[in-house]
Order: structure tokens, then sequence, then C-alpha cells
């Protein structure tokens, strides 16, 4: 895997900032907010100083039920190419349930959801794996996510699940540090056991962000520093294996670019710091009487010392899979239809207010529950900024109201038009200016075509269609 080194996170907020920060080897862009022919001109000008672009998806849904949809890994391919990465990124979640598969109605989360731990899931996961990676024209990298909610009765850790992933499709892994301290907190899961069951050689790179605490539970926030504990998972990781790349990511909430410079320094201390305490612990290793290593070559996965702890000694070939390995099977759609059914009856719950699946903390679901409003209540904002002008300071109560009713069948944009169209018909705007505001703008997006702006564009229109009659 080739080296990246020190990045971060590149967004529109912060571009002119990360253009002119010392020591970026590299950024990540989200993938679904760029255009492939409409680049913008700051991350051009980063390709041209020979600093690597990484797309970094979030909608792919490779742990839905349902097979990748072919159009969102052509946009993602595209935008691959476009950027001239050595990668591709995405997340192992779930983030649609219902439609065919499961004969009931389509649901989008707007957020990333875990997959449950499950033989189930790990079928269904590695096989959506192998079509995006035959689809992708780099390698592909899945990162794993944090989690507000445990699934009842899994089989595995997060540490055997990702094992047994990158084990059997060959995929790089993104490990996110903040992730794993977000699981520990919230589902009771050790950042070390972890690390000590991860294939340490398939890690692509690195994620650190920072987050927040709230009525005890951490919420994976990417718009509040890096905490001391993310820290030292990162040199607890370090230690075992010196990471590719690591990376900074910020969404929001910027600081002023001295103080991102200041947490990519406190990042890089991390790293240096366990791999001085990595390089003490083999040194002394080596002068062991009983020290044997066992060197396992292909994927480079599960090499561990006599004692249990991996080593860096193994070598990878990535020129092609293991012939002694036979072709997998062919998934049988039952088992899709089973997870599907599972994840649906979960999201239904989360974003339609049906009763909570059997098994599920309830408390924790309600949690859950607010925070996907909360997420689609601010990227609303974003794609519609509109909305919190017309509605001043009353938009994010009257959003989140609505969507613990209102579940999203479309994308963001449409999220924004149903929003609008309901605020409208509930009746919850009396006449007044908010209102009348509200009506233009939702008239002017929900047609086919922009309306005229004016009585005298109305006009223009009607004298056009005389004269081509």
């Amino acid at each position: 895997m080739r080296r990246l080194g020190t990045g971060i996170g590149w967004r529109p907020e912060i571009a002119d900032a990360v253009e002119h920060m010392p020591g970026i080897d590299w950024v990540e862009v989200v993938a679904e907010n760029v255009c492939p022919g409409h680049l913008p001109d700051s991350l051009l000008r980063l390709r041209e100083r020979g600093v690597s672009v990484i797309p970094h998806g979030v909608s792919l849904g490779l742990g839905d039920a349902e097979r990748p949809d072919a159009g969102r890994l052509a946009a993602l391919a595209e935008r691959a190419e476009a950027l001239g990465s050595p990668l591709v990124t995405e997340h192992i979640a779930f983030v649609r349930a219902g439609g065919p598969l499961t004969a009931s109605p389509r649901l989008e989360a707007g957020h990333l959801l875990p997959v449950p731990r499950t033989r189930d899931a790990l079928d269904v996961l590695c096989e959506n794996v192998r079509i995006a990676q035959d689809a992708l024209p780099v390698p592909l990298a899945v990162e794993n996510i944090a989690a507000l909610i445990a699934w009842p009765c899994e089989e595995m850790t997060e540490g055997q699940f990702l094992y047994e992933l990158a084990d059997r499709t060959g995929v790089r892994l993104l490990i996110d540090v903040a992730n794993l301290h977000t699981n520990h907190l919230n589902r009771g899961e050790d950042p070390a056991k972890a690390l000590a069951e991860l294939p340490l050689e398939a890690i692509a790179y690195v994620h650190v962000a920072g987050g927040f605490e709230r009525d005890g539970v951490w919420h994976d926030s990417h718009a509040h520093p890096v905490p001391r504990p993310v820290l030292d998972i990162l040199t607890d990781l370090a230690s075992r294996v010196s990471p590719p790349g690591v990376l900074l990511e910020r969404d929001e909430n910027f600081p002023e670019p001295t103080e991102l410079e200041r947490e990519l320094g406190t990042i890089r201390a991390a790293v240096e710091a366990g791999e001085r305490e990595g390089s003490l612990a083999r040194a002394s290793a080596t002068t062991g009487e009983h020290d044997t290593t066992e060197t396992v070559t292909g994927t480079g996965i599960g090499t561990r010392t006599a004692t249990g702890t991996k080593t860096r000694t193994a070598t990878v070939d990535e020129s092609a899979p293991d012939a002694s390995e036979p072709a997998p099977t062919a998934l049988d759609e039952a088992t899709r239809q089973r997870l599907g059914l599972a994840q649906a009856a979960l999201l239904s719950a989360l974003v339609a207010g049906t009763p909570v699946p059997e098994g599920f903390d309830r408390v924790r679901l309600g949690v859950q529950a607010r925070a996907l409003a909360a997420k689609r209540a601010d990227v609303v904002a974003k794609v519609a900024p509109e909305l919190p002008l017309i509605l001043g300071s009353g938009y994010r109560t009257a959003f989140i109201a609505y969507a613990q009713g209102h579940p999203m069948h479309g994308g963001y944009r449409q999220d924004a038009l149903d929003f609008a169209e309901e605020t409208l018909l509930g009746g919850r705007l009396t006449e007044g200016r908010a209102r009348r505001e509200l009506r233009r703008w939702w008239l002017d997006r929900s047609g086919p075509a922009p309306r005229p702006k004016s009585r005298l564009g109305q006009v223009g229109r009607v004298g056009r269609t005389l004269i081509r009659r």
C-alpha cells in the first residue's frame, strides 16, 4: 500500500486554508460533493502540486441488503478517475432499506447505520464489496463507523468482523480511531481488543476526529477538537503498525487555520509516539529466547508472533488473488431478504415511528432517531440555505418535528421540498411574510422548470409561445 502521509479533509469552507497549510501530503473529499466536470479550483491547484486527492463516499450503502446501485458505483468511479486518485473509500454501513426485496416502502436513513455483525450480514457485505471492487478503477477501502445502537444477538466482535471481511475480499480498511472511541463509550467495546483483532496489514489509512458527550452518549460530530482518548488509540494503533496515512476530519464549526495546524501537529506526535513504543517493544521481543514469527505471504492478513502480537513482517502481493483459494459462491437470495427485513424494521422504527424491533434498547433507539432527525435538519439547511433564512429560529424545531413523522424517500433536495410543502399545507405558518416567501420558494423549485421571476417574464413566455405557433 502506498504511503500517503498526513492529510486533512478538504471542505469548501477551509479550502484556502488547506492550500496554504504546511505539511499537507494529501486530502480527502466527500465524493458526493464534487462534480467531475467542474472540480473546484482549489482541488485542481492541489493536484497540480502533487497532493493526492481521495474521494470518500457516504451514500453507496455497501451494508444494504440490496446490491450496490450501478449508477452510484459509476459516479464514484468517475470521481476517482477525474481526481487521479490512488484509491476510493466508503463505509461499512447501511443507509437505506425496504423496496422490492422486502415488499415495503423504500426508506432512506440520511446517515450511516451499523450492520449487524452476523454471518448473514457478513455474507451480503462481502458480495457487495466484490461488486464494488469490480466496478471501480482503483482499490477500495472501507471504514468502520461510529454507532449509537447495537444489534441484538451479534455473532462477532468488530475486529473479528473486519478481519473476515478483509480476508474474504482483499478489501483495504480505513480505520477511524474516533469511531473506535465512540463505540467504546456507547457500546462498551474495548478499542485495544479491536486493534488486536484487526488485520493491520490491510489498513489503507486512518481517520481522526472529535466529538462531544451529551446525556451519557458520545456523538461523533466532526465539529470539535480531537480529545486525548482518541489520540491515545491512535498511538496504540501506531505502536502495532505504521499507518500509511493519517487524516484529520472536520466537517463544521471550523476553527482558525492555526488551530487546525496545531491539531495536525498533535496527530503527528501521537503517531510518532506509537511508532517509538512499537520499535522498543519489537526490539525487546527479539531478545527473548522463545519469540518466533510466522510470516504469511499473499494478503498479508493474520501475521502474528508466537505470543499473539501482530507484526509488520508480512509481505503483500497485490497483483493477484491466491489461486489456491476457491472462488466465492453465489449468495443465496434468502440471505439478502432476511437481512433486508431486519434492516427495514429497524429503519422504520427510527424514521417512521413504527414499533421498536425485539431486542433493541428503546432508549438508545430514541437517541438515534433524534440524531437522524437532527442530521437531516443540518444537511437540508446546507442544500437549501434559504429555508433557515425564511423560517428564522423556528426552522430547526419545525424540521425535526416534521422529520419524526415523515421518512426521507429521496435525496436531501427532495426532502427540503417535501418539508416546505408539508409546512405550507399543514397550516404551521400563519399568513405573513414567512409564509409568502416559503410558498414562492417552493413554487419556484417544485415544478419541472423554474418559474419566471416576474410578471414581465410571464408575458415574455406567453409571447414566445404565440410566435412559435
